[in-house]
């Protein structure tokens, strides 16, 4: 399978050493300076970039009928566009807020702790997330995707927040450490105990491993996608 790298940062080279291990081929590595030059030759694209120029990538791939998928976060405002313009093009998008295999577990996990605990008024809900310097956005996608499964099973919850939290809103205590490849938690606390639930990762490779396998399942399929779809995790 041909592959176009969209953002060749520290994720880029590390999907390109997965995808060259799968007897992937590269055909290219898009940075911030270079074209899109190329990419016609590609099968399929993924786009780890930055906020500033995900919408493009996304919309230059549906444009030219090239199966897209996106790790990029920070720019879904803009999310609802990109399934419009894919429909329109009858095209193929996969967007998740992260690839791993043992996140998206998680994921899973965490929606199901939500609806057993969201019974019991004792305890309060708040969140954690920890990531390198370099991450942009905050809170991170991840984070975003969690608080927004546990606000699903809270109807007393109206949103989440970084800051300031009032009674109606999940706070999620956003911290950036050198070196910190991605720790998320989830918490309830009682007057009287605690519960945690946490994902550490190691390093990029689970990141990168599950882009790649979701690139390869995308591969002359039609339509909108998540990794639910490519770990059958769908109910």
């Amino acid at each position: 399978m041909k592959i176009a790298l969209l953002g060749y940062g520290k994720m880029g080279k590390v999907i390109e050493c997965i995808a060259l291990e799968r007897s992937h081929e590269i055909v290219l590595k898009k940075s911030s300076v270079t074209t899109f030059e190329g990419i016609e030759n590609a099968d399929v694209a993924i786009d780890f970039s930055i906020p500033d120029v995900a919408v493009e990538n996304i919309t230059t791939c549906l444009e030219k009928g090239i199966p897209v998928i996106s790790g990029t976060t920070g720019w879904l405002d803009e999310y609802q566009k990109m399934v419009d313009l894919c429909r329109e093009k009858n095209g193929a998008f996969l967007y998740s807020s992260n690839f791993s295999l043992g996140v998206n577990l998680f994921f899973e996990l965490n929606n199901y702790l939500a609806q057993m605990m969201s019974k019991f008024k004792e305890y309060n809900v708040s969140m954690e997330e920890i990531h390198h310097t370099q991450k942009l956005d905050k809170p991170s996608g991840t984070a975003i995707s969690l608080a927004k499964d546990i606000l699903k099973n809270y109807p007393e919850k109206k949103d989440w927040t970084i800051e300031n939290p009032s009674k109606d809103e999940i706070f999620i205590d956003v911290k950036r450490i050198e070196n910190v490849p991605g720790t998320h938690s989830v918490f309830y606390n009682s007057d009287v105990d605690f519960i945690e639930i946490k994902h550490v990762a190691h390093n990029r490779e689970g990141f990168a491993l599950g882009a790649v396998i979701a690139a390869e399942w995308l591969h002359n399929k039609t339509g909108i996608f998540s990794m639910k779809d490519v770990l059958n995790l769908n109910k």
